[in-house]
């Protein structure tokens, strides 16, 4: 029986926003809006380079100077044949440049566009896509590398080079989650900033980039405790399912695990985040 009184209106009707439906709401609304993000992303690498003579084609040329720089070294160092090595190498750069650059950009998402939160009424996961397809546009400029490394060291072709497309949307999928939970904790906590800042640089020389793991299997015939640290990285998966099907090695069905796992958790981590606290990131910035 209602308690209001004839002819008084009742009072407006409370509405939650910690709720899974209103997370999911706005991921749905966010992606809806692709002109917008697909737009941003592409100005952002337009701004970067502006009134450089060879614009966004700086990427491709500093990636591929420090790939060549540091494929001749460490190929050297360690008397791996570079027709090799350098394949390796230059992938290893090009994947870990997007998984880190996710992580690191991802984590000032929102602190740096503090005026578009506060001006244009827009989803957050508006300014996290933006990110992921801004890392896509540097990816697909620095996959020509590889191109251009294949023509020159020529590696054996198969059908399961088709399985770096599921890796690559792997990544992009784990991209989207990180730069949430990482965007919003950084929010709030500044110093995670630096903490990330950090780790990721510890995590790359712990990760096969300028190194490989089958120089660790023959040194120890595969029974030592380091392959073993290697593999309990879950950089090291990644790399596994993007850069091995373009190098022609083989990929164990453990690392797919690890990678599905990982996004599996990390988008349940990502909704409990955006449920929590999606409404106060714009006080917090």
């Amino acid at each position: 029986m209602s308690t209001v009184a004839p002819g008084v209106e009742p009072p407006p009707e409370v509405v939650d926003s910690r709720t899974v439906r209103r997370a999911v709401d706005d991921l749905r609304e966010g992606f809806r809006q692709h002109e917008l993000w697909l737009l941003l992303g592409w100005q952002d690498i337009k701004q970067r380079y502006r009134r450089s003579m060879l614009g966004p084609l700086w990427i491709t040329v500093a990636t591929a100077v420090t790939a060549v720089a540091m494929g001749f070294l460490y190929a050297e160092l360690f008397h791996i044949d570079i027709k090799t090595f350098l394949p390796h190498v230059t992938l290893g750069l090009i994947f870990w440049n997007f998984i880190s650059q996710s992580i690191l950009e991802g984590s000032v998402v929102f602190s740096s566009n503090e005026g578009l939160l506060k001006q244009i009424p827009a989803p957050l996961s508006v300014h996290v896509y933006r990110l992921v397809w801004r890392q896509l546009i540097i990816f697909a400029h620095n996959i020509v590398i590889y191109v251009v490394m294949f023509a020159i060291f020529p590696q054996p072709i198969s059908w399961t080079i088709l399985l770096v497309i599921p890796g690559i949307m792997l990544l992009a999928l784990n991209a989207v989650w990180v730069t949430i939970v990482f965007g919003v904790m950084s929010t709030r906590f500044r110093d995670i900033g630096q903490l990330l800042n950090t780790l990721v640089q510890l995590v790359f020389f712990l990760t096969p980039i300028i190194w490989t793991a089958d120089s660790i299997r023959q040194r120890t015939n595969g029974g030592d405790y380091r392959l073993t640290l290697v593999q309990l990285n879950p950089m090291y998966h990644f790399l596994e399912i993007t850069r091995g099907p373009l190098v022609g090695s083989p990929i164990s069905w453990h690392s797919w695990v690890v990678v599905v796992g990982c996004t599996v958790a990390g988008w349940a981590l990502a909704m409990l985040v955006l449920r929590n606290y999606r409404a106060r990131v714009a006080y917090w910035v």
